[in-house]
């Protein structure tokens, strides 16, 4: 799911299978509507096995960045 950093969750993508034989794999969430006030974000993993997994990714969105985990394009 993509969070504040306070931790309310703006949008969460459900997977409709288990991805188990597809190892890694991706998967994207578009149109997410974050909050003029909100300027970095939270990204992190859900299983119904393990529940949230222990790596979150903290995106700053205040400038377009390119890094090897997320893309961030400023208009």
């Amino acid at each position: 799911h993509v969070a504040t950093p306070a931790g309310e969750i703006l949008a969460t993508r459900v997977l409709l299978h288990p991805h188990v034989n597809e190892q890694p794999f991706t998967r994207s969430l578009g149109n997410v509507v974050i909050p003029a006030d909100v300027d970095t974000v939270v990204v992190r993993a859900h299983t119904l096995v393990a529940g949230y997994g222990p790596v979150t990714v903290t995106v700053p969105l205040t400038q377009s960045v390119q890094s090897a985990q997320y893309d961030v394009a400023r208009p």
